[in-house]
């Protein structure tokens, strides 16, 4: 068995780990053991996950002696919502839930927000612990404490930060994650190469393939250092007032996409946040801040890796370019009216800014539309 690896979010007085690698469900209670004021847990998943995982998980808490309840919710976006939440509150009240007890979030990011953001709010804040099940889950949303909710308005709209008291995520399963699932993870992935670590992306030019086909290695190292690199992110920038807003490369599009497609099967978040990069390195190109090279490299390595690269992926009508500018136009980055974009200089340097012209994004958006045929 291949050593866990460890990261560290070194937040003043909510300090907690990221153990990555294969085999860590089973070890649960060892590692619950510090944070456990007494031996009780409630179990919050969804119908999908449970029937993969919930077994060995709830085998190892009656192993150790750990009493547990388990509430098994709808999978799929559509769970992330205010009817599923107050199901949730209202059953961890039921439970009897108290302060000191811990709430485990065993899923993708649904689970992983709605529990998170449930525990953030009942008795104003139970402790959880996130096992992400999926690759997007752990590189991405189990880490830094974002939760919340989709509302009819937008995605996460509702939400609150909530910082986990640990991370404990399991490599060895993905491996019951569909191909399509853990491509979309892997747009995460991409992401953090693209944002700040140039040699990352190159790595990943070179291994990402090893990673889809199940390398564990390869798969414990891509996820150790996202969630570095995320980690060193939300240290410096908790509350995202400045740079944590670049982990959103590749959103402002991709979110606009997702509404426009409903939110549905016909574009998963990491396909949207993929898309979205690309589209990022298309506008940065355009507004001449990187070479033209830049989006072409982006672009030859997501279909290089059988990934949506560009909206013709995406199957069904799509708005006009004025449209999906009004998608935009509801982000969460929109700031005194202005909507911020992640921009780059070059793979690796990617940066805020609220200075592009909407003109330069309409046209961007009317190219790739076109393009589609």
């Amino acid at each position: 068995m291949m050593p866990h690896k460890i990261v560290r979010v070194d937040l003043p007085g909510r300090a907690y780990d990221i153990l990555i690698g294969p085999g860590l469900l089973a070890e649960t209670p060892r590692h619950l053991a510090p944070h456990l004021a007494r031996p009780r847990v409630a179990i919050i998943t969804d119908e999908t996950v449970a029937g993969l995982h919930l077994a060995s998980l709830t085998q190892s808490l009656d192993a150790a002696g750990i009493a547990h309840a388990t509430l098994r919710l709808p999978a799929g976006e559509a769970t992330k919502g205010w009817p599923q939440l107050t199901r949730t509150v209202e059953w961890l009240l039921d439970q009897k839930t108290e302060r000191g007890d811990l709430v485990l979030a065993l899923g993708g990011g649904v689970i992983g927000d709605l529990a998170g953001f449930a525990a953030a709010i009942v008795r104003r804040g139970i402790r959880f612990v996130q096992i992400p099940t999926t690759l997007l889950a752990q590189v991405d949303s189990s880490v830094g404490g974002k939760t919340g909710i989709n509302t009819a308005q937008g995605k996460n709209l509702v939400g609150a930060f909530h910082q986990p008291v640990l991370v404990l995520a399991d490599t060895a399963l993905l491996d019951t994650l569909p191909p399509r699932d853990l491509l979309a993870g892997y747009g995460e992935v991409v992401k953090y190469g693209l944002l700040g670590d140039a040699d990352f992306f190159e790595w990943l030019e070179q291994n990402g393939p090893a990673l889809a086909k199940g390398d564990p290695a390869a798969r414990a190292h891509a996820v150790a250092r996202s969630c570095q690199m995320k980690a060193g992110i939300v240290m410096r920038d908790e509350t995202e007032q400045g740079e944590r807003a670049l982990l959103n490369l590749g959103h402002t599009f991709g979110h606009a996409l997702e509404a426009a497609t409903g939110y549905s099967d016909r574009l998963l978040h990491g396909e949207g946040v993929a898309i979205g990069c690309a589209l990022a390195f298309t506008l940065s190109a355009r507004l001449g801040l990187c070479s033209q090279e830049e989006p072409s490299r982006v672009a030859a390595h997501l279909r290089a890796m059988g990934m949506a690269a560009d909206l013709s992926a995406i199957p069904g009508p799509l708005p006009d370019a004025d449209g999906l500018l009004a998608l935009m136009a509801q982000d969460k980055k929109v700031v005194a009216g202005q909507l911020r974009f992640i921009l780059a200089r070059a793979i690796g340097q990617a940066f805020v800014t609220a200075d592009v012209s909407t003109d330069a994004v309409r046209a961007v958006l009317a190219e790739a539309l076109a393009s589609r045929g």
